[in-house]
């Protein structure tokens, strides 16, 4: 029984530093040597690297896809945008579906007389995933694009993502989301953006892409399964779905869009909550989705570890508490409680602390570990549908 507490202390270290740390170094590890493989062949057969992609006459036609709710401060934004885009407008449907405005959203979007825009207006606010599936059964090609009413596209992004389309074999294409962001989320959420956006563009280059940016991603119509009204990740759910369909998922991140971040950690806390609902709800569906060996690995290290990191935290600093009488414990707790202070100054003194970089950083990690127990606890108790709001 004396050993319980250094069994729990060392697994939960190790959780923690493998989803972290030891995952991310397998993951360039295994990068390097794939493009150390894909260089050699090169150098060796001198055969063109570069993917088949359309001339711009034989472009496919495209739907973007773009539920809103309440963004009259960003539409005009939003419609110069796809004005803005390098693709054939007779190729181009646009669909917005208007969940439940209650601003003047539906009276910008019912004033517009450009042809190859459509207005779906849903009285009664059903949820992003009801939304899309409303915007899905309007669509007339068989590339459908998804995004976000505050997001802006590259001009050549629809172009980026089509591309990979000459292939059969593509069921799905993420695009990469760059984020307009306050002094203080560049300091919080731009930092771990970086990471994030380091890690998947690792496993791309592995062919063992999970996710999609919601705001900027595109996928075959005929592998876009209805969503459920509870569904709350949809960005994770459909390109999964694609999988169950036999379709790869891929990850380009020459196809860019900029959105806002959230102002606040607490905006951004409020966003993860949500995220972390969906996570959990979805999560034995999740589980059966048939995945290649290298794609479940990357799935449980990449995201289940990740979402079970905030239970191990507690108990790391519960057995390092019972164990905190031995010299080498001491010294660690010594450590994390100088990270749970750090943390909570930075909770207490977040309006100062934005003009120092790094001091917010605490207070971020933590919160955002916090956001995960709370969505935990929400995805038992609570039936809130997918009822997005814009982070603050």
């Amino acid at each position: 029984m004396k050993a319980i507490p250094a069994y729990l202390f060392w697994l939960a270290v190790a959780v923690i530093l493998y989803t972290y740390f030891l995952y991310p170094m397998i993951l360039f590890f295994c990068y390097a040597l794939a493009q150390l493989r894909r260089d050699l062949g090169y150098l060796l057969v001198r055969r063109d690297r570069r993917s088949a992609s359309f001339a711009f006459d034989e472009l496919p036609g495209v739907s973007f896809l773009i539920p809103v709710h309440n963004e009259q401060q960003v539409l005009a934004d939003k419609l110069a945008n796809l004005r803005e885009l390098d693709y054939p407008r007779d190729k181009l449907q646009v669909v917005f579906v208007s969940d439940g405005s209650t601003d003047r959203t539906n009276e910008i979007l019912g004033g517009l007389t450009d042809p190859n825009i459509e207005t779906l207006v849903l009285l009664t606010r059903g949820g992003k995933s009801v939304a899309l599936n409303h915007a899905v059964a309007r669509a007339q090609h068989n590339i459908l694009i998804f995004s976000d009413g505050s997001t802006l596209f590259a001009p050549d992004a629809v172009q980026k993502l089509v591309r990979h389309f000459v292939d059969s074999s593509v069921g799905a294409v993420c695009g990469a989301l760059r984020f307009r962001a306050s002094v203080e989320s560049q300091q919080t959420e731009g930092i771990y953006w970086k990471y994030e956006s380091m890690l998947r563009l690792m496993e791309a280059r592995l062919g063992i892409t999970l996710t999609a940016s919601g705001a900027i991603y595109a996928i075959r119509r005929n592998a876009f399964i209805p969503l459920s009204p509870n569904v709350i990740l949809d960005d994770f759910i459909i390109p999964m779905n694609v999988r169950k369909c036999g379709y790869r998922v891929l990850y380009d991140p020459e196809a860019v869009a900029t959105d806002v971040a959230p102002n606040t950690i607490a905006g951004e806390f409020a966003r993860r909550v949500r995220l972390a609902m969906g996570s959990f709800r979805a999560f034995w569906d999740l589980t059966r989705v048939p995945l290649d060996i290298s794609t479940r690995l990357a799935f449980y290290s990449h995201k289940v570890l990740r979402w079970t990191v905030p239970w191990f935290l507690i108990v790391l600093l519960v057995s390092n508490l019972v164990l905190a009488n031995r010299p080498f414990y001491k010294i660690v707790l010594l450590f994390q409680l100088a990270f749970y202070l750090w943390a909570g100054l930075g909770f207490l003194f977040r309006e100062r602390a934005r003009r120092f970089r790094f001091a917010s950083l605490g207070y971020f990690l933590l919160a955002m570990n916090l956001a995960f127990l709370v969505g935990f606890v929400r995805s038992l108790v609570s039936t809130e549908k997918a009822i997005w709001q814009r982070s603050e």
